[in-house]
């Protein structure tokens, strides 16, 4: 019977321990050290064969799992694997894009290549600027040397402080029928003194000529010595234009406009001034752009 009891006891303190949870866990967490101590073992003997599958680089990650760790590294390796491209390939890049591209480039500053263009933008209107002087000055030497050939000492040059591109013109004959030819004869006026001053695209555009002395009347002078004549506009000039033709056409309208020597008191001896002839000429100019150029009736002059 003692017997009995002592087994009923020994079963009882048995299904005691096996329902305690405490135990149980302890229990379960041994053997999870176990089992876990069992699998460190097996990894240390098996770790040499799994790192020689592993690539290099990856071997010493200590990712939780494949899947995981690839997903993760990926976004992390690739700025680093990614080897620099030199800057000539990025500005090459960068010039072979789009136009919001180019044009951020643009923004961004002009590199050597782009500072040699400007640089060489920059000597075009030099050049241009150059070979326009130069073609101006040969045409203007022969100008001179066609004058003083001239027979009938029609016309006389002087240079303006010996410059080439600035001209007082003396204009020794009129038509000796004319009106204005006895003006000159009985005033002692040997010649009518124009100044011709040459821009720097001549002979493409046409001088700026005004007289200077004596005074005039009509004749299509105006004031401050401005010349009405279209032919010294842009719009009637001709490249083909010498100044003897043009002197030749200034001769013969001041006869057809009946200019005469101003004798009047006081205002014969006012000079005519640049500033107001060249006022008067681009008011002219407009108003005839406007209106056309009509040439006046015979009765007119």
């Amino acid at each position: 019977m003692a017997t009995l009891l002592r087994k009923i006891g020994l079963i009882r303190l048995h299904n005691r321990d096996t329902e305690d949870p405490k135990h149980h866990h302890n229990h379960r967490g041994g053997g999870g050290q176990q089992s876990a101590s069992l699998r460190g073992k097996g990894g240390a003997k098996s770790g040499g064969h799994k790192q020689q599958q592993h690539p290099p680089g990856g071997a010493g990650d200590a990712s939780p799992g494949p899947g995981k760790g690839k997903g993760k590294r990926a976004p992390e390796l690739a700025p680093r694997d990614k080897p620099p491209q030199p800057a000539a390939a990025a500005a090459g890049a960068a010039g072979a894009g789009g136009p919001k591209e180019q044009a951020a480039g643009a923004r961004a500053g002009p590199g050597p290549a782009g500072a040699a263009a400007a640089a060489a933008g920059s000597l075009v209107p030099a050049a241009r600027q150059q070979h326009c002087t130069q073609v101006r000055s040969r045409r203007l030497m022969k100008e001179l040397q066609d004058i003083a050939r001239l027979s009938d000492r029609f016309i006389s040059v002087e240079l303006v402080d010996e410059s080439l591109f600035d001209w007082n013109v003396k204009l020794h004959q009129v038509d000796k029928d004319s009106v204005l030819w006895q003006d000159m004869k009985e005033t002692n006026t040997e010649f009518i003194l124009l100044n011709l001053t040459f821009p720097d695209n001549f002979p493409f555009s046409p001088p700026f000529m005004r007289v200077l002395s004596p005074r005039l009347e009509n004749g299509y002078v105006l004031d401050g010595g401005a010349i009405c004549m279209e032919l010294l506009t842009p719009r009637g000039w001709s490249s083909a234009y010498t100044v003897e033709a043009v002197m030749r056409q200034f001769a013969a309208s001041l006869v057809k406009g009946q200019g005469r020597i101003c004798r009047k008191a006081g205002k014969s001896k006012k000079s005519f001034s640049r500033k107001e002839a060249e006022a008067t000429f681009k008011s002219l100019v407009k108003t005839h752009e406007k209106y056309g150029w009509v040439t006046p009736p015979v009765s007119d002059g």
